[in-house]
């Protein structure tokens, strides 16, 4: 463990020496990821002009939910996506060579690797965000409920990245550029939105086959909802593994059919 630590430990320091090489990249995408913020906020501000009631949510729950997600989803961007662009890549053009034959872990590399040092701009941002929001909201909470609060984004945030390697980890058999991200960036929009909003097959869809709604919904959920976290938090444990389960299944099938760049 320790080990793994001080490897990831040099991954941040190689990152953040890299990333203040290309200044231009880095204040574009705070520029960029701004605006995206704003618009979460502008989208659900106009919804709540004609109607009190969004999802069982009212705008002050909204709010908490938007700021949830634009945290988990800066902590996504911060720690994960430059490794899921990485991903296919290093399959095609057999870069995993490199680590297999390292003396740790191949998928501790291919996702831990790299860190987007230009996101973490954006990750205080939204972490102050949150914490000014969690200062003024009317929701009631304890420093317990706010630990575990914060620990299930972060989850969530990991939990997106699982799902999209579910869609990238294909690339060992099809060897597209993508694999089918196309087909995950049209479902994860998903997690921009309250699971209130669906109902029946579909909620339950997204929750434990596909479970976007556990990103930043039940999180949000388990702050407002002080009778039924027990069943939240178990709700998200399950979907949780379930997706972490399938992703350690594909890859270990996967790394078995794998023709490196020597085959």
């Amino acid at each position: 463990m320790k080990r793994y630590l001080r490897l990831y430990l040099y991954f941040i320091k190689f990152s953040m020496s890299k990333a203040m090489e290309f200044r231009v990249d880095f204040f574009f995408r705070v520029f960029m990821d701004l605006i995206f913020y704003f618009i979460q906020f502008l989208f659900f501000k106009i919804i709540y002009l004609h109607t009190p009631i969004l999802g069982g949510w009212n705008q002050d729950q909204m709010t908490l939910f938007i700021c949830s997600f634009i945290f988990s989803d800066a902590f996504h961007m911060t720690f994960f996506s430059n490794n899921s662009w990485w991903f296919p890549l290093s399959i095609n053009r057999g870069d995993l060579d490199y680590y297999l034959v390292r003396p740790a872990s191949s998928f501790f590399f291919m996702a831990f690797k790299e860190i987007a040092a230009n996101s973490f701009l954006n990750l205080i941002i939204a972490s102050v965000l949150l914490v000014y929001y969690l200062c003024l909201t009317p929701i009631s909470y304890s420093a317990f409920d706010l630990t575990i609060f914060i620990a299930l984004l972060i989850n969530g945030a990991f939990l997106y990245f699982m799902i999209y390697l579910i869609f990238l980890i294909p690339v060992f058999w099809t060897h597209s550029d993508r694999g089918f991200a196309d087909v995950f960036y049209a479902a994860e929009k998903i997690s921009h939105r309250p699971d209130g909003i669906f109902q029946g097959y579909f909620r339950r869809f997204f929750l434990n086959i596909l479970p976007f709604s556990i990103i930043a919904s039940y999180p949000t959920r388990f702050l407002i909802e002080k009778n039924n976290q027990l069943e939240i938090i178990s709700e998200i444990i399950f979907s949780s593994c379930f997706i972490y389960l399938i992703v350690y299944l594909m890859w270990k099938k996967g790394l078995k059919g794998y023709s490196s760049a020597s085959s």
